[in-house]
């Protein structure tokens, strides 16, 4: 490992690359890209035929989605690495835990994501230790970037955190597939300065804290991997002491956006290039080329988030491209019959909101099951009864779809069940449409 690298990513990233216009950004991007398609040109067998005219640019490419980039994996990576040998070291390393094992000298991990379908994914040496450079340039505290010790809860570990680590900061990973008292009992005994980890755990580590069971003082806490609802992250906030929760917008495509001191998410525009699939209101699906990335290319992959750009601009003066909210999946919006005969699309962020309107609710899932079928799940907060929770959350969803111009749903209560071990989806459709329908 370089630390040499490391350091001159952390630099530039912090320090050398301040790029405080659009013009500025795009710049770069540009350069990158004519770069990248240079190199796509000469080593990817995927990709050489596309770019075989020599005027051919990233608008003459595919979209690409994980069925094509799992069907295509061998001609894609450009390190001569077989899918069918990668999978069976992903599988072992994830069935031992042990996640050191590599191919060629690439890291090799899975990837269900929250559609449910696996990836595989590689990223090499020289890929992991520059994204450890930017990783940390975007987090560290900017009053101080020496002795730190950041807790990771992650689901797959990586050795290049440990690997990382030194005097000057060190990583300790707590698994999420671990029981969840010994990992409070090994934070408490850490006690780690930053604290990343899906909001899901947060909740239990805030809850823990507030009851006393442990006593965490990080600086910042970052949250990963699962959507941060608004309810969520005061709870969070509370429970750890923090004026505010950051977020780290990371998944097997990249490294793709990071909150600012502000504690507003900015695009990583400097090293990805975000094309966007426009769903009205500022929401939009990114379609991501990751300007760095050549073991496995990452280009043109639409990613099926639906993220929502902030109508004001940042206080920090970032020129990189300020997002209000990462609203969850595009296939977790809702559709519903509109009172006009229609379908009303209603994304999961403000179904996540009206919940938040119901008083008395501690904890919520909610999945549509049918055309005009939803199944909800509710834990009441407090002494609240169930009962008058759910008639709560009953009243403020017939107000949203009446807000929006659809009839109004059958609301079927269910326990609410936490699913440990997956990521948390409080909004989600499972109905798939006509084809349901037509299998009742």
């Amino acid at each position: 490992m370089s630390r040499l690298r490391i350091v001159a990513e952390f630099a530039a990233t912090r320090w050398f690359r301040p790029l405080r216009t659009r013009a500025a950004v795009e710049r770069r991007q540009r350069r990158l890209l004519r770069r990248h398609l240079r190199f796509l040109r000469r080593r990817s067998a995927y990709f050489r035929p596309l770019l075989a005219e020599r005027s051919a640019g990233l608008a003459a490419l595919p979209l690409m989605d994980k069925g094509i980039m799992m069907e295509s994996f061998d001609e894609l990576n450009t390190v001569g690495v077989h899918r069918e040998d990668a999978l069976r070291t992903a599988l072992s390393n994830e069935r031992s835990r042990d996640f050191a094992a590599d191919v060629r000298g690439c890291s090799i991990g899975l990837s269900s994501g929250t559609s449910g379908h696996r990836g595989l994914f590689l990223v090499s040496r020289a890929e992991r230790e520059a994204w450890a450079g930017t990783m940390l340039a975007r987090t560290l505290p900017r009053g101080r970037i020496l002795g730190h010790r950041i807790a990771l809860f992650l689901r797959a570990d990586n050795t290049l955190y440990e690997a990382v680590g030194s005097r000057a900061v060190s990583f300790s990973y707590f698994d999420v597939f671990a029981e969840m008292t010994e990992n409070l009992d090994r934070l408490d005994r850490y006690a780690p300065t930053i604290l990343v980890g899906p909001p899901s755990v947060l909740l239990a580590i805030a809850r823990a804290a507030e009851r006393g069971e442990i006593a965490v003082h990080p600086e910042k806490v970052y949250a990963v991997a699962e959507v941060l609802e608004v309810s969520d992250e005061r709870r969070i906030a509370a429970g750890l002491g923090q004026e505010r929760i950051h977020q780290l917008y990371q998944c097997t495509e990249g490294f793709l956006a990071h909150t600012c001191e502000e504690g507003v998410l900015h695009l990583n525009e400097d090293g990805v290039l975000i094309e966007r699939e426009p769903l009205g209101g500022g929401r939009f699906v990114p379609v991501v080329t990751d300007l760095r990335r050549r073991a496995q290319p990452i280009v043109r992959y639409r990613l099926g988030d639906v993220l929502r750009e902030r109508d004001v601009p940042c206080p920090c003066g970032s020129a990189l491209t300020a997002v209000a909210r990462i609203e969850g999946r595009e296939g977790d919006t809702l559709r519903l019959p509109g009172r006009d005969g229609g379908v009303v699309e209603v994304f999961a962020d403000l179904v996540s909101r009206a919940v938040v309107y119901a008083d008395g609710v501690a904890e919520y899932r909610i999945v549509q099951t049918g055309r005009r079928e939803l199944e909800v799940g509710i834990e009441a907060a407090g002494d609240t009864p169930l009962a008058v929770a759910r008639a709560h959350v009953a009243a403020e969803l017939g107000s949203l779809a009446d807000r929006l111009g659809a009839e109004r749903a059958q609301v079927r209560f269910v326990t609410y069940a936490p699913e440990p071990g997956r990521k948390l989806r409080r909004v989600e459709r499972r109905w798939r449409g006509e084809q349901d329908d037509a299998e009742l």
